[in-house]
């Protein structure tokens, strides 16, 4: 029978029945081995564990308060001999109450023509053991009949003891094991070592078989959350490939948030239904308002100078000031498009932040998110750049990935990527793409100039590459899952 040194030294120790802290101390070893060698032995019957339970007893804070001032009961029975208003006075109306009703239970008093007349001034089990509860805690097993009944008694009142489930352990040896622990099986080793080489001992040492089948308690690293990884990730690409990051509010104007898209105020998507208005503050400065709002304004009414017919109503600059939680990125990249001249150019920028849509939750909505959002701004690029963009981050992110036509309000053309899962067999929309239309880019950076404009949901793409079927499991609090989650190679 292979033994592993921790179960020979707790035979060779343990000669009579003993607790795992007496054999930790005799044999050298952490209490924590011997538990674990003890359980191994107790399956090779070669010793017992025997198990008590018990109780430890300690005073809570009432308690501690009785042991010092003596039991209501007590109290009113010092007292004995006061009228009943005089000791209700002294002892408190609420512990008055109390104290009538356990003199009836315990027979010690009564009331009698307005006294309390005493009937007995023993100490009874309860106050016995409150008082030695006073100087220490106690084990159940170590009370006496009468002072397990002054427990049960105890425990009938709020906060008084606190009561904490134990159990004692023993360990007994068997013949087998005793015998086993006499003559000595010899002591074996796990890892060969320098000094065993040297000295040639290792020639006569006695080597552990290693069992691939004992089961080892997993080992879980400190990670991030896979939503930041991919979140580190994407970042760590685009600024590989050239772009900078910016970044802006979450409460925003209707105005960067949908009118500078070209968006009419009309629009479904501004309906309540998609959007978190903010009912404080209603409205929102501006900035830079001035310098766009008569370009935004003719844009939407008549097309400005973009060669557009625009929208044809009369567009009102107090929608354009309410207030709400942005429900895209591209709210980010407006105001950034807004502060470049011809002399930025070329202008490479990407944003990753949480946006908000007032969406039924399911399986595959939230009602906030994070959405991903790039943009390059040059005189010479086309939409074979972007294509290129595109299919370079992707590959980056070690996906493969297909494009086809797509409509999009403030693109044109427009494109929807698609990326292949191989472990479902399919393809699947992940994100959109176009060039900003003239009605967006003039009136921001006040000349004709393509911009090249993408965006994807993260949560999504987290989702996806990790399995999940319901994006909600993403932020689950559930630590086992996420201890277990993937941790991707950059």
């Amino acid at each position: 029978m292979e033994l592993h040194n921790h179960e020979l030294r707790i035979l060779e120790v343990l000669k009579e029945r003993a607790t795992p802290e007496e054999i930790a101390e005799r044999a050298g070893l952490p209490l924590s081995a011997v538990m674990r060698a003890s359980s191994w032995l107790s399956t090779k019957n070669l010793i017992g564990v025997e198990e008590n339970p018990y109780e430890d007893i300690s005073l809570g804070d009432e308690g501690r308060a009785y042991a010092k001032d003596g039991l209501p009961e007590r109290q009113v029975i010092k007292l004995a001999g006061r009228s009943i208003e005089d000791i209700q006075k002294r002892v408190g109306k609420e512990r008055f109450g109390i104290a009538l009703g356990w003199l009836k239970k315990k027979n010690l008093a009564l009331v009698e023509a307005g006294r309390i007349k005493v009937l007995s001034r023993e100490k009874t089990p309860d106050e016995k053991l409150l008082s030695m509860l006073g100087r220490k805690k106690l084990r159940s097993d170590e009370l006496t009949d009468e002072l397990k009944g002054g427990l049960e008694l105890l425990k009938r009142r709020q906060n008084v003891v606190r009561i904490a489930e134990r159990k004692s352990i023993w360990l007994i040896p068997t013949e087998k094991g005793m015998k086993l622990g006499k003559n000595g099986a010899g002591m074996s080793v796990s890892q060969l070592t320098t000094e065993h080489l040297i000295s040639g001992k290792w020639k006569n040492i006695k080597f552990r078989p290693y069992d691939i089948k004992v089961f080892v308690k997993p080992d879980y690293p400190a990670k991030k959350h896979p939503l930041q990884r991919m979140i580190e990730r994407v970042k760590d690409i685009f600024i590989r490939m050239g772009f900078r990051e910016i970044s802006g509010p979450l409460v925003e104007s209707a105005f960067w948030n949908f009118d500078a898209l070209f968006q009419p105020q009309d629009h479904p998507a501004r309906d309540m239904h998609d959007t978190f208005y903010l009912e404080e503050p209603k409205t929102i400065r501006i900035e830079g308002f001035d310098r766009f709002r008569d370009r935004v304004k003719k844009t939407h009414e008549n097309g400005w100078t973009t060669g557009s017919r625009g929208w044809q109503y009369g567009w009102d600059e107090k929608v354009a000031r309410q207030t709400l939680l942005r429900t895209h990125t591209t709210a980010v990249t407006c105001r950034y498009l807004g502060s470049l001249g011809k002399k930025d150019l070329p202008a490479k920028v990407f944003s990753i932040g949480k946006t908000f849509r007032n969406e039924a939750i399911d399986y595959k909505h939230l009602p906030e998110f994070y959405q991903v959002e790039g943009i390059l701004a040059d005189e010479g690029v086309n939409f074979r750049h972007l294509i290129g963009i595109l299919n370079e981050f992707y590959r980056q992110m070690g996906l493969r990935v297909r494009f086809r036509p797509a409509y999009f309000p403030y693109t044109e053309p427009s494109v929807e990527t698609e990326v292949y899962l191989k472990d479902r067999g399919r393809w699947t929309e992940l994100g959109g793409a176009g060039i900003f239309r003239p009605e967006v880019v003039k009136p921001l950076l006040g000349f004709d100039c393509p911009v090249l404009a993408w965006g994807l949901g993260l949560d999504r793409l987290v989702a996806l590459s990790l399995g999940l079927n319901d994006i909600r499991d993403l932020y689950a609090p559930d630590l086992n899952w996420l201890r277990r989650s993937r941790i991707w190679k950059n």
